[in-house]
């Protein structure tokens, strides 16, 4: 069991028990898009009622799971755990999913799990809910089981957004397309990557075009190669940025992909520090260039172009 900033996660099948009375959103929240925001209100009002909100999903994901390979990710674990600290959840459950957790009858997993051990009392999910054992869980043994277990069910219906529903595979496709303004409008909030700033080739200082760089986080959903205008969190405080993102062709023949901004007005020394890139749009693809003075002259552009 870990404390994060006061918000409980746990992680292993022996703490699961709580004692206080909770309102539980069960789902994947592999995207915590506007679909996955609804459900997570419901379960936030019912904290004046004193419940603790708490979000129960799965470790792997179902995807990984049951596919048998990793599924490129919109939210790392990380960026999950602070995104449900920062909305107010009290409690986060990562039910570590496995051949026999994945294997557990559906109605232990809501008698046993959810209300006896979790001490649910509102339970919210997508009418599409699937759980337990060959995913015969769904919607209709929620509706019997709150009737026989008295606690109060909240089903929803999903989250249509331009006439199509909204779901991770539709914001993976429009982040896989640079359709970042989209992307944006179906998670109610900027796409954004965050690392720790490291030492680069320092190519850009001797430019004259300082950049910070990061590494992607593994596994994390990358949109295509190139540059785009960006807004940079550093200190909790934002700034304009143009970034990069891809491999460097130009001065660089490995493959290691990075992410590289040029910040604008900005000139403090900030190797070491975690900062977080929000990506707004589009404006190039990656490029290689005959020489480094046609890359510097290309950012040159680029750096007026994004300012305007």
């Amino acid at each position: 069991m870990e404390l994060d900033n006061k918000m409980q996660i746990i992680t292993r099948l022996d703490e699961l028990n709580i004692n206080d009375k909770t309102a539980i959103a069960i789902g994947k929240f592999d995207g915590i898009h506007l679909g996955h925001k609804k459900l997570l209100n419901l379960i936030l009002d019912q904290k004046q009622d004193g419940l603790k909100a708490t979000v129960f999903t799965f470790e792997p994901s179902p995807e990984e799971f049951f596919v048998g390979h990793p599924v490129k990710q919109l939210f790392t674990r990380k960026e999950k755990r602070k995104a449900f600290q920062d909305m107010g959840i009290d409690i986060l459950v990562e039910f570590p999913l496995n051949a026999e957790t994945a294997a557990t009858p559906p109605e232990d997993f809501v008698k046993t799990i959810l209300v006896e051990d979790l001490k649910a009392d509102y339970i919210a999910a997508g009418c599409d809910v699937s759980f337990g054992d060959k995913g015969r869980g769904d919607q209709h043994l929620l509706r019997n089981m709150s009737k026989e277990l008295g606690f109060e069910l909240c089903l929803i219906d999903k989250v249509m957004l331009d006439g199509d529903e909204v779901s991770s595979t539709r914001v993976r496709n429009q982040i896989a397309d640079g359709n970042i303004p989209m992307a944006k409008r179906l998670l109610g909030n900027d796409y954004s990557i965050s690392g720790i700033v490291e030492h680069g080739r320092h190519l850009g200082h001797t430019i004259g075009i300082p950049t910070v760089n990061i590494m992607p986080p593994a596994g994390k959903l990358l949109p295509p190669f190139g540059v785009y205008s960006s807004t940079v969190v550093i200190d909790e405080v934002e700034y304009h940025g143009m970034t990069n993102i891809g491999r460097k062709p130009t001065v660089s023949n490995d493959n290691q992909v990075g992410v590289e901004t040029y910040i604008y007005d900005f000139d403090a020394d900030v190797y070491g520090k975690s900062i977080e890139v929000k990506l707004l749009e589009f404006k190039r693809p990656e490029m290689k260039f005959a020489s480094v003075d046609e890359l510097k002259a290309q950012m040159t552009r680029d750096i007026e172009n994004i300012s305007k």
